[in-house]
């Protein structure tokens, strides 16, 4: 438990986005997929996820950790069934997004959040953990919250800001306490939190944290974790399940999405600060991942765009 602790208090939490969506026709988006951490609350009506289409029931959360392609149907049975590219394309047919908390008068609807979550600021803890989407059962202390930080985000008064993380803050933790609490996951928590207590580890995801600009070749990070260049990808790999390019590059495009989204960076200049030289190559690798042109990616502000 203390370990847990001291990983709770590592974390550095970020607001992303919140919002009540309302449901105006059945859709099946394939793939839904997301660089933070998302949560689904249904409110009313219907929902299904998974190659399975299981039922999420209202009050239920669907979690779906950052990385972690799912496909979602919302409404029920669907006759479309479109691609994250497809969607922002017909936005308004299918989603309407509400100003207020109260959705009573809606058939169907549901609530969301998105936040990031990373341990001594460069490592995304839920992603780390490799644990698929999963349902939290009907829990009104979480639902209350999520409604909470959507109710302050609609509102303009003082200390905004400050009660949203605080609150986004509380949804994480509790998050995580009930999947130690259900005992969920047990095998992959056991696996992949080890690594956090590993000092050479955590160097190199801060070395990689402080110069995602530069070079971060095997050799480079060899020399941060005292180690032989041939070794360092195997003892990488060994404790995080990955190996340490495919986290780098990972950790670039985050970091590029984020660019896009808040800042008025050329796709060029936004490529360079994440360490790419060669702009098509950064276009290319970033539409591999994500499945959409970086230009597309920088238009879409809400959950169901991306």
């Amino acid at each position: 438990m203390e370990d847990y602790n001291k990983i709770i208090e590592s974390l550095g939490v970020k607001f992303v986005r919140a919002g009540n969506v309302n449901i105006l026709q059945p859709i099946t988006v394939n793939n839904f997929y997301n660089v933070e951490n998302t949560a689904i609350l249904l409110r009313k009506g219907t929902v299904t996820y998974g190659n399975e289409n299981t039922k999420l029931n209202e009050g239920e959360i669907l979690f779906i950790p950052s990385g972690k392609a799912i496909s979602i149907h919302y409404g029920g049975d669907s006759k479309d069934s479109v691609t994250n590219n497809d969607l922002s394309q017909n936005m308004d047919k299918f989603f309407k997004t509400k100003d207020t908390v109260d959705m009573t008068d809606d058939e169907q609807n549901f609530c969301y959040i998105s936040f990031n979550a990373n341990v001594f600021e460069s490592v995304n803890f839920f992603q780390s953990l490799d644990i698929p989407p999963f349902v939290i059962d009907k829990s009104e202390g979480i639902n209350n919250i999520l409604l909470k930080i959507i109710d302050e985000q609609l509102q303009e008064r003082p200390g905004k800001e400050r009660i949203i993380k605080v609150e986004t803050e509380r949804i994480v933790i509790e998050i995580f306490r009930y999947i130690i609490e259900h005992k969920l996951f047990v095998e992959q928590l056991a696996t992949n939190i080890t690594y956090f207590k590993d000092p050479r580890l955590l160097d190199i995801f801060q070395f990689i944290n402080e110069n995602i600009s530069g070079d971060l070749s095997n050799k480079v990070l060899a020399s941060v974790a005292n180690v032989s260049e041939d070794y360092v990808g195997q003892y990488f790999k060994m404790l995080t399940g990955i190996n340490p390019q495919d986290y780098i590059e990972y950790q670039r495009m985050e970091i590029a999405v984020n660019l896009l989204r808040t800042t008025k960076k050329s796709i060029r200049d936004i490529g360079k600060d994440v360490g790419y030289k060669d702009t098509a190559y950064f276009c290319r690798r970033f539409k591999m991942m994500f499945g959409i042109p970086a230009g597309k990616m920088r238009r879409r502000e809400s959950l169901i765009n991306i």
